[in-house]
């Protein structure tokens, strides 16, 4: 049964059980989750580009930046990721027009797939090209290197381009890692993004371990791991995963 202490309740917390709360002073790590904790959890798109286009938007016979913007919001209408709504937002911003979607599909930490105009498109990080066995747009990885996430677009098994998306750290995501240091908390962070992704994030705080590319079902798993070094753990995130 949840426990309403006073105190907490005036602050709007909700103690579901009064040991762990008790546990608390013993904590010696603290675990975030990464998007919409420690950043807004709001990201917009910066960089798109298609297949056969360079640095300076020259066409080679792939989609211009509308058209790949576009098909990938299609794709993600469904989807209620806050990457998605991001990828939605620009292209309602830019006025687009988002060809019907149908057969919608979303796997965690790899992303969506959806029947776009007759083809399959699926929108999705490094998991993805995994699963397709796909390399990279190139020059994708310096946006991956700036603290980007890059989301990739198939059609119908082909890699036809990639977004950039970056999603502020919140300000007072600094003065927490800071204070948790104070008190001699050593600060993990666990994320599905990529790996350069999250290293950047982690550097901007002085974060000083951090678990990237990590699905929802496996996170449990790295708190585990981290017990099993003999350190008490405290996990703080927007969700239950």
């Amino acid at each position: 049964a949840s426990v309403l202490l006073p105190g907490a309740a005036r602050a709007g917390v909700l103690v579901k059980d009064r040991l762990a709360l008790e546990q608390m002073r013993t904590v010696d790590t603290v675990l975030f989750d990464k998007t919409g904790t420690l950043t807004r959890g709001e990201p917009a798109v910066g960089e798109i580009r298609g297949v056969g286009l360079d640095d300076g938007g020259l066409d080679a016979g792939g989609l211009d930046g509308d058209e790949l913007l576009a098909l990938a919001a299609a794709a993600e209408a469904d989807s209620e990721h806050p990457l998605a709504r991001a990828i939605v937002r620009a292209a309602q911003e830019r006025g687009l027009d988002m060809p019907p979607a149908s057969d919608f599909s979303a796997s965690p930490a790899v992303g969506v797939t959806a029947t776009v105009g007759g083809a399959t498109v699926r929108v999705g990080g490094p998991y993805l090209l995994e699963e397709e066995d796909l390399e990279p747009l190139e020059g994708s990885d310096a946006w991956a290197q700036a603290g980007a996430t890059v989301l990739h677009v198939v059609r119908d098994g082909a890699l036809i381009g990639a977004l950039s998306v970056a999603d502020e750290v919140r300000p007072e995501s600094r003065a927490a890692v800071d204070a948790l240091h104070g008190l001699g908390i050593r600060v993990v962070m666990i994320t599905g993004d990529a790996e350069p992704v999250a290293r950047a994030v982690a550097a901007d705080l002085g974060i000083d371990e951090v678990f990237a590319g990590v699905r929802p079902e496996h996170k449990a798993d790295k708190v585990a791991e981290l017990q099993e070094r003999g350190q008490t753990v405290a996990m703080v995130g927007d969700g239950v995963n």
